[in-house]
């Protein structure tokens, strides 16, 4: 019997209703992840009280979610079979739970597969009519000690919106103005009266729907690396790659920790799909606040042997010079081919895999960490967030996240086939920066 009990489940509604017919039609990048499901944990230290009490953290949630009807809403059919989400006053699954340990002690024992029961999720149904795509966890530990668990479908959102989301929630509860209020229509991911679907990037898209990964059980396992040890290390690879940002550095010391575990490809090459948010690459930026998926995947190829024996400055260079090479023709070319595989009516092609086949580097630089209430919390700051895609299957998935403790440092979250975690455990590239393995504090 696992630590995690869940003890109740209601649901919050917005607090003020929803205009009657209010709907929001899903893009053809959200059609595209519905596969997946995001789900993140924040940790706080709670004051050593006897109980935590829920009741007004419940009403600054419907507040907040007045704002967000996407969120409210259920998932309906449209007439060109695709999905829509009906705004209306359904409300969110908030479910209540006790954790049979310390939050310390939690941090020192838990592994991936056991945080996961701090989002409990439910796979969409065939009729999802009366379902809820967003579901709140909120985990009390014995002592003291919260987590806050969110858990939506891919198909709505991405990381950043569920991070804004909670965001939201702790600048409601606050009393603070909201930084990065919802944006539900940004005219970017609109369909182009005149198509590109020549560029690379559309190219490495129609590879993936094709693509059937190996089915393998994962495990998945996170290292927090220190403000200091990321200075460092930036500092030794400064003379081959000046600029490089934490994520360059992070991002190619993985890959070249994992790339001898794994086969090149027939051309003898490794290869890795980099991540990255384009709300900020178009030329009319997309706000921030923008609800709905914008992340961009692209392809990185090295030769076997400049990944397995070249320096750790080159290939973060590598790294560096592939992510600014990205550019909005790279992201509007992805939206020009999913809305060139829609069918008749209008329905769009069916979703892939986005996290695969090839390892996937997901970059969260941009992230935003919620602030807990200072009346409630020790600490206003979280002292970790985690962060997990569910269905990842190929050769494994890296997201590089920011961590609470700011400056430098960055959570890193690894997902792999159980025998290669267990691998690369023991690399020393990766523990001469003296990361913290799993959850620890």
């Amino acid at each position: 019997m696992g630590r995690v009990t869940v003890n109740s489940t209601l649901t919050v509604v917005s607090s003020k209703p929803v205009r009657q017919g209010l709907t929001h039609k899903l893009s053809g990048l959200d059609h595209a992840m519905g596969l997946h499901s995001i789900h993140m944990v924040v940790y706080y230290r709670n004051n050593p009280a006897p109980s935590f009490d829920l009741d007004p953290f419940r009403a600054s949630l419907s507040e907040v979610l007045s704002m967000y009807p996407a969120v409210t809403g259920r998932l309906i059919r449209g007439e060109d079979r695709n999905w829509v989400v009906n705004c209306n006053d359904a409300g969110i699954r908030v479910l209540r739970a006790t954790v049979g340990t310390t939050l310390d002690e939690w941090f020192r024992s838990a592994d991936g597969d056991e945080e996961r029961d701090l989002t409990v999720w439910e796979d969409m149904p065939q009729d999802p009519r009366i379902w809820s795509p967003f579901r709140i966890q909120v985990n009390e530990f014995e002592g003291g000690g919260i987590a806050i668990g969110l858990s939506c479908t891919h198909l709505h959102a991405d990381p950043t919106c569920a991070t804004l989301l909670l965001k939201s929630w702790s600048e409601s509860h606050r009393r603070e103005a909201i930084t990065h209020p919802p944006f539900f229509h940004p005219s970017a991911l609109a369909a182009r009266p005149v198509p590109n679907t020549e560029t690379k990037s559309a190219d490495y898209y129609a590879a993936k729907s094709k693509a059937k990964p190996p089915s393998l059980k994962m495990a998945t396992t996170t290292f927090r690396f220190s403000d200091s040890s990321i200075k460092r290390c930036l500092e030794e690879i400064h003379e081959s790659c000046p600029d490089a940002t934490p994520f360059d550095l992070l991002a190619a010391l993985f890959w070249t920790a994992l790339a001898p575990m794994k086969s090149p490809a027939s051309d003898n090459k490794h290869s890795l799909s980099v991540s990255i948010d384009f709300r900020k690459l178009m030329h009319a930026p997309i706000p921030y606040g923008y609800f709905g998926n914008a992340m961009h995947f692209s392809l990185l190829s090295l030769d076997k042997e400049e990944i397995e024996n070249g320096r750790l400055g080159n290939v973060t260079e590598h790294v560096r010079r592939h992510v600014s090479s990205i550019d909005e023709e790279e992201c509007r070319s992805v939206i020009d081919w999913l809305e060139s595989r829609k069918g008749e009516g209008g329905e769009y092609g069916a979703p892939f895999r986005m996290y695969g086949p090839e390892l996937t580097c997901v970059s969260m630089e941009h992230m935003v960490i919620p602030r807990g209430c200072e009346a409630v919390f020790m600490d206003a700051k979280p002292v970790h967030i985690a962060c997990h895609v569910g269905n990842v299957e190929g050769e494994g998935l890296i997201m590089v996240l920011p961590s609470p403790e700011e400056g430098l440092g960055r959570t890193v979250m690894v997902t792999l086939p159980e025998e290669q975690m267990a691998k690369l455990y023991k690399g020393q590239a990766i523990l001469r920066l003296e990361p913290t393995v799993g959850n620890q504090q």
